[in-house]
């Protein structure tokens, strides 16, 4: 299989079918806050903080496995993990539909199962798509990653309508396979590039705005390097209010009062939902873009700034359906790019040969964050009357906490840092070639 992944190919074909397959498995995450209130309904009397950990799991078993498929994805190649991948995900949504007789079993067939397949399958096809075009790493990211969130600007209103005609069980079961089906086709298109593989003309650079290794480090080295772990900070602290926010919406509604409204028939989490992947889709590629040109770290910091102010504006906007549906958008917009930012920054500092298994490592701190975004959110709300300021104070403060490190700590130590790296490769090279011309 990994010979057969070696052939020509067109990286621009790559990039596509990773592209689809991430639209298929965005609503693995987004979709979860249409079921809640169904879930609620099936099974009632369970707290809503219980229903919530479903979501936490999922992000867990999404994230903290996905190191292992990194390393077997640069080993094996990524057909391989796609296909078990994929497998899980079907499974995990038919066994959740079909079979889930308590809240607890979805804590298996949703968070664990369908879990490790999204984060198998997000791992791979983002891995794949840096691997292509270590030239253009920002752009390619963000296009992969806008997939993610494309998703769920196609699918959530759909979806919603299903689960309306013919309830949540059966929605889960027919959405599951439709979405399984589609990944599987990308999967016989995806194969990674020959080792070392570059386009032609292209090299590693240093520049005011952006600095990228001429070397290739594997997941022990990453792991022993000071910047993997301000990464992984970086990462905790924005996916805190994010990943409340996507949980966590249905809930959100009833905090403001507004999760009876309707626009266009639609209703208010449905209609939000699906213009929050509307701003996920401009985030990663307008963000990846940008950091091409400004730089990940310069991009970071007015990012994440920008999401302070945007997840501070939660609180601020009770009883207000128009609003709602516009912060909302702006939060995503805010968010969804650190997966982008954060694997365009793996490939630079640790390079593309191990991209997949360096970007699974730092991609566990997403799970982490899960733990205080979904479960532990909820919690803190029910202890405040079901009142979500609390915990909207606390990420706004995060996000800006973050973009102080960026920008006065990441950026710096990564100059530092690749420019000794790649001074001591040219000379290596300089003495190689001086001892075989003597």
């Amino acid at each position: 299989m990994a010979t057969r992944e070696h052939r020509p190919t067109n990286r621009w074909l790559q990039l596509i079918a990773g592209i689809v397959a991430m639209i298929m498995v965005a609503n693995y995450q987004y979709a979860f806050t249409l079921f809640t209130p169904g879930i609620k309904e099936h099974f009632v009397g369970t707290p809503y903080s219980s229903i919530a950990l479903i979501f936490t799991i999922f992000v867990i078993f999404e994230t903290w496995p996905v190191p292992v498929a990194g390393v077997l994805i640069d080993k094996f190649g990524v057909k391989l993990l796609m296909f078990i991948g994929t497998g899980l995900v079907f499974t995990g949504w038919l066994l959740g539909g079909a079979f889930a007789g308590s809240v607890k079993d979805l804590y298996l067939y949703y968070g664990v199962i369908t879990g490790l397949g999204a984060g198998t399958i997000y791992v791979a096809v983002t891995g794949n798509a840096i691997k292509w075009f270590p030239d253009h790493r920002g752009l390619a990211a963000g296009l992969t990653a806008a997939g993610f969130g494309g998703g769920s600007a196609l699918t959530l209103i759909p979806i919603s309508a299903t689960i309306k005609a013919i309830g949540w069980e059966h929605a889960m079961v027919t959405w599951g396979t439709i979405q399984a089906v589609v990944v599987l086709g990308m999967t016989f298109i995806l194969r990674h590039p020959p080792a070392n593989w570059a386009p032609p003309g292209w090299t590693p650079k240093i520049t005011k705005t952006l600095a990228q290794t001429a070397e290739s480090y594997t997941w022990l080295q990453a792991l022993r390097m000071p910047e993997f772990y301000l990464l992984y900070l970086i990462h905790f602290l924005i996916s805190l209010g994010g990943l409340m926010t996507l949980g966590n919406l249905s809930e959100i509604a009833r905090y403001l009062h507004v999760e009876t409204a309707t626009i266009m028939g639609i209703s208010i989490v449905a209609f939000a939902a699906t213009a929050n992947g509307i701003g996920s889709v401009a985030s990663r590629i307008f963000w990846g873009v940008t950091s091409d040109r400004l730089g990940r770290e310069n991009t970071m910091s007015v990012v994440f700034v920008l999401e302070g102010i945007f997840i501070f504006c939660v609180t601020q906007i009770t009883g207000s359906p128009i609003l709602f549906v516009v912060i909302f958008p702006l939060i995503f917009f805010g968010y969804t790019q650190i997966n982008t930012l954060l694997s365009a920054t793996t490939g630079d500092l640790f390079g593309a040969r191990h991209v997949s298994a360096n970007f699974g490592m730092l991609y566990t701190a997403k799970g982490a964050a899960a733990i205080f975004s979904g479960w532990g959110a909820a919690r803190v709300a029910a202890a405040f009357a079901g009142s979500f300021q609390a915990p909207y104070y606390i990420a706004a403060a995060c996000d800006l906490l973050a973009a102080v490190l960026a920008i006065f700590v990441l950026k710096p130590l990564v100059r530092a840092k690749l420019a000794s790296r790649n001074l001591k490769k040219e000379a290596d090279s300089a003495s190689t070639m001086i001892n075989a011309q003597l």
